[in-house]
């Protein structure tokens, strides 16, 4: 199956992290700012907390697939076969500090989002 190379998953481009440079803090600060415009883009439509909810639940079902294809790569899964992977094992392996940040942090900011939301909601309303 040809896969043209900007798209090529390879081990070097899953392990790549230079984990002495900010390189790896500004994936954190791009995933809460990604968060938190999808959390507003979605408060016309559903509830701070629902909308919330979403960009985490989102960040997080990436993630575990991230996981579960470098799980692939180091038993030797090529692309066009199927994952050599456990059901939930994405889940519950291959965690890293940087991927739980992913993925907390996001959640964290969203959570204040709501509250400071519903703080509000709450506020204006006992004075009006």
């Amino acid at each position: 199956m040809f896969v043209p190379e900007p798209f090529r998953l390879t081990k070097e481009k899953l392990w790549a992290k230079d984990y002495g440079s900010v390189e790896m803090d500004v994936t954190h600060l791009e995933h809460v700012v990604i968060a938190l415009i999808m959390q507003l883009s979605l408060l016309p439509f559903v509830s701070a907390r629902v909308a919330g909810v979403i960009p985490v639940a989102i960040l997080l079902g990436r993630e575990i697939a991230q996981h579960e294809y470098r799980l692939g790569i180091q038993r030797g899964w090529a692309w066009g076969e199927t994952l050599p992977v456990g059901m939930f094992e994405g889940v519950w392996r291959g965690w890293t500090l940087d991927s739980a940040l992913d993925v907390l942090l996001p959640a964290l900011a969203c959570g204040l989002l709501a509250l400071m939301i519903g703080f509000k909601k709450r506020h204006t309303a006992k004075n009006s």
